[in-house]
């Protein structure tokens, strides 16, 4: 079992939202609390874009000026989930999502979710 799953992509049309989680196993002794998390996208052929971040205490949160907006980042300790919010998903919000857990020099991503906006 990968330490970070994604879940809840898949097909919308445009103006819909979604609401993509990132949960992390437990039975691995990962403290998810002291852990920054990002969310990422990456389209065929191209780079992995950062678009959102929030940090342990989910007090600081920055976007990629491509979502801000439209999306939210928040995260849930007690239930080791982070979320990520899209509303109003466009065409160009087609891509695989992934998140990213960051501690100093420790990351960990998970395998990724499909998000296809298309009418």
């Amino acid at each position: 079992q990968a330490l970070l799953a994604e879940s809840g992509g898949g097909k919308v049309q445009p103006g819909e939202s979604l609401r993509l989680s990132c949960t992390a196993a437990t039975e691995y002794g990962f403290t998810f609390s002291e852990y920054n998390f990002n969310w990422y996208r990456q389209t065929q052929g191209q780079e992995r874009d950062l678009i959102a971040y929030i940090s342990a205490d989910g007090v600081t949160t920055n976007y990629d000026n491509s979502v801000k907006g439209r999306f939210t980042i928040s995260r849930d300790n007690a239930k080791s989930t982070v979320y990520l919010q899209m509303n109003n998903l466009k065409p160009e919000d087609t891509a695989v999502y992934y998140c990213k857990a960051e501690l100093r020099t420790n990351m960990y991503w998970g395998p990724g979710t499909q998000v296809i906006v298309s009418s």
